[in-house]
């Protein structure tokens, strides 16, 4: 007995320390499964909200598609039946009634009834701050942005009864950045005439020959009765603006002249 009790002794203690680990092991794991069990509901929860979210996003952008569709179908295509005489515009004179210009309707207007004359052969010279409407007066002089309310008159003519390529071709404007397409320029462009000749022949042109580059292209353009000029020179040097005045002075004497001004130096004569 006493050996049959020694033998037993430490295998009592060993299923005792088992039964005592299990326990514990057990209620490890049912908390385990109890925090699983929560975040898997409210994970799935999470996951059928997002997805209702996402689905009315979806259905709103699709909204949003539609509703551009049907703007663009609702847009009457410009006609070019109203052409005005060869000669428009003969004297280059801008009549601006009323002018009110805005990019959408729920944005508020940018040119608040503008009222004033460009005289035909005059030079015209605008400075603003930014934001101030400049460059929105040269886009609706184009139809780039079409007025709200209010005409614009060029030599009797209101510009929103002719067609597009009939007003842009008869306007000529020098951007502030100009524009470089292929091919060989001096084969192209009255670079001589422009005093750009040698540099283009020596080497690549930077920002401010690209520029004198694109008056090149202005001159060799037939109608020159309206020149624009929307800050031309604002990404120039002085020493490159001073090729760039006389030389618009010289060919474009009897035009009307409408600058917006990046320098005061550049409307000062």
């Amino acid at each position: 007995m006493n050996l049959i009790n020694g033998y037993s002794l430490p295998k009592f203690n060993i299923a005792a320390a088992m039964e005592w680990l299990c326990l514990r092991i057990d209620m490890l794991s049912l908390i385990r499964f109890v925090f699983s069990l929560i975040f898997l509901i409210s994970e799935s929860t999470w996951n059928h909200k997002s997805r209702h979210v996402i689905q009315v996003r979806h259905r709103w952008s699709s909204f949003n598609d539609i509703d551009s569709l049907q703007g663009y179908v609702s847009i009457q295509p410009f006609q070019d039946e109203n052409s005005p005489d060869p000669s428009w515009p003969a004297y280059g004179e801008v009549d601006i009634r009323n002018l009110q210009v805005r990019y959408a309707p729920h944005l508020p207007l940018v040119l608040c009834g503008l009222t004033c004359t460009f005289r035909g052969g005059l030079k015209t010279g605008i400075v603003g701050r930014t934001g101030s409407g400049k460059s929105t007066l040269i886009q609706t002089l184009f139809r780039l942005v079409e007025p709200t309310v209010g005409v614009l008159i060029i030599d009797n003519i209101n510009i929103s009864t002719i067609g597009l390529h009939d007003l842009r071709s008869r306007l000529t404007i020098i951007p502030q950045v100009p524009t470089m397409f292929e091919g060989t320029v001096r084969s192209n462009l009255a670079l001589d005439k422009c005093q750009l000749g040698d540099e283009v022949r020596k080497k690549e042109g930077n920002m401010g020959q690209r520029q004198i580059v694109f008056l090149g292209r202005v001159l060799l353009k037939k109608s020159k009765k309206i020149l624009v000029l929307d800050e031309a020179t604002a990404s120039v040097d002085t020493a490159t603006d001073n090729l760039f005045q006389p030389t618009l002075m010289q060919h474009f004497t009897d035009s009307t002249y409408i600058t917006i001004a990046h320098r005061i130096t550049s409307i000062l004569d």
